[in-house]
């Protein structure tokens, strides 16, 4: 298995950063790939790197709750680590409206620079979206050509998994919300299909059951797999060749 979307190179995993890997790795976990959310994290990131070079991979990006007035300063620091180092998307990135629409237009402006970037790199976007599809699918189509990517914890409607598919070749990441007992993601499985299925963690957030409230970690990611098997009536094994294979057509891993 692949953990997409993993945040351990935060404090909430300072005091066992090394523990957690080897829990992941005895569950199964191959690699795993770390999603920047702003300028302050660089060195974070890269450390955690530097210290599992063949178990981990980078994506930098300027994340939607972050975005604010130094959203300009904080994209003209970033750009150029694209040029210098090798990451396997840009991200994690994307518009969050949730809370506030505070920041709306600048999130939307810094969203559409940096899948500017992806096109000329080209990287795939690792997007978040949070009460905000009509806005990504409009900066989206506002490109010369579609971006390729994963919409992070996917939690749309059948409708809007058609409306994405229409702009291009996205993936759809799956985390521990697949296993909540009210969560809709299961009953969206099927269309989109295990061939467009990412499996994600987004640790230390939204652990799975049983761990449901706990911090998350890579480790956790067999409960988001054997979840999914019971909804394709597959084993998870036959859920990690085909995700960990999308994970790679994705990323270039």
């Amino acid at each position: 298995m692949i953990d997409t979307h993993t945040h351990i190179y935060c404090d909430a995993f300072d005091d066992d950063r090394q523990q957690v890997i080897e829990r992941a790795i005895t569950a199964g976990v191959s690699h795993v790939i770390l999603p920047g959310e702003d300028w302050a994290c660089i060195d974070r990131l890269h450390a955690v790197q530097d210290a599992y070079p063949d178990y981990v991979s980078l994506a930098i990006g300027l994340h939607p709750e972050e975005v604010q007035a130094d959203a300009p300063q904080q994209l003209a620091a970033l750009r150029p680590l694209l040029d210098t180092h090798r990451y396997v998307a840009v991200g994690e990135i994307g518009i969050d409206l949730y809370w506030e629409d505070t920041w709306r237009d600048l999130q939307m402006q810094v969203l559409d620079t940096q899948l500017r970037w992806c096109l000329a790199c080209d990287l795939p976007a690792i997007i978040h979206c949070r009460n905000a599809l009509d806005e990504v699918l409009e900066i989206i189509d506002g490109l010369p050509q579609s971006p390729r990517g994963v919409f992070h914890c996917f939690e749309g409607t059948r409708d809007d998994i058609d409306r994405i598919r229409q702009r291009g070749d996205f993936y759809f990441g799956v985390g521990g919300t697949v296993t909540f007992k009210k969560s809709a993601v299961p009953s969206l499985l099927s269309t989109i299909g295990l061939h467009r299925i990412l499996l994600e963690t987004d640790a230390p957030y939204l652990a799975p059951v049983p761990h449901r409230g706990e911090r998350n970690e890579p480790s956790y990611i067999s409960f988001v797999c054997q979840r999914i098997a019971q909804e394709f009536a597959l084993t998870p094994q036959q859920v990690d060749e085909v995700t960990t294979a999308n994970a790679h057509n994705l990323f270039r891993l």
